[in-house]
């Protein structure tokens, strides 16, 4: 079973942010919580592993949560059970992690999919629940979590199908902070065509020949994008700019 992209709007890379409304956190919001209704579970968050250096000045911290819908204390009490043992799992694996509660009530499984599950210590939550693994560089790294005071059983071909759904909310997080970083002044339409076509594979002169350009003017529309996206080379304005939904 999969989702129905029409259940979490228009991907925000389908348009620039300069022409239309962008993500938000209300969006990914509403997004995790169509995924928590899909698998029926209760509450979700999303925690990002912050601190660099030594594993052990590392932490995880929420940055969107609906806990509260299992318990008052939101989702720290579980960060604080179970919070080594997830920073320990991302330095070597990014399978999916799951965990029972302490009544037999409540239980997470994948009876199909099981060699591809992580189990993590049980009988620690009054919940249940499944932990997604997301590694985007030191920046983007943590974990999208769900959790359910009932039970799941979910089938292989969903576990992978969310996976991939929580590293495009980990990316669109990721999105929405680089814009509020970014100078006031948006990139224009002819530099995210240049940028759209660099990243298509053209060089200069070919970008140059297909907008009718001289390259002269092409290098200073992909100088200007590199200062505004905060880049220190095209490559990387290119990557940022992708990540942005300017161009994909």
């Amino acid at each position: 079973m999969t989702l129905d992209q029409s259940e979490f709007g228009r991907d925000p890379q389908q348009s620039s942010p300069s022409r239309s409304t962008t993500m938000s956190r209300s969006d990914l919001f509403s997004k995790l919580a169509a995924i928590q209704k899909h698998i029926s579970a209760r509450s979700f968050a999303v925690l990002r592993v912050r601190g660099g250096g030594m594993p052990s000045k590392r932490r995880l911290e929420c940055e969107i949560e609906n806990w509260t819908a299992i318990t008052s204390a939101g989702c720290m009490p579980f960060v604080d059970a179970y919070g080594e043992q997830l920073l320990s799992h991302m330095e070597s694996s990014v399978l999916p992690m799951m965990w029972n509660a302490k009544d037999d009530s409540s239980f997470a499984d994948a009876s199909d999919f099981a060699p591809f599950v992580v189990r993590m210590n049980a009988r620690v939550m009054p919940y249940s629940g499944i932990a997604f693994p997301v590694r985007l560089g030191t920046v983007g790294n943590g974990f999208v979590v769900f959790a359910t005071p009932g039970g799941m059983d979910l089938p292989g071909i969903q576990i992978l199908d969310m996976h991939g759904r929580c590293t495009k909310i980990m990316m669109d997080l990721l999105s929405i902070e680089d814009r509020r970083a970014l100078p006031a002044e948006s990139l224009s339409e002819r530099e995210i065509t240049c940028l759209q076509l660099a990243g298509d594979g053209c060089i200069s002169e070919e970008i140059a020949e297909k907008l009718n350009l001289s390259v002269h003017t092409v290098n200073a529309y992909l100088g200007s994008a590199t200062i505004k996206l905060d880049s220190v080379n095209r490559i990387q304005a290119i990557a940022k700019a992708i990540r942005l939904g300017y161009i994909n």
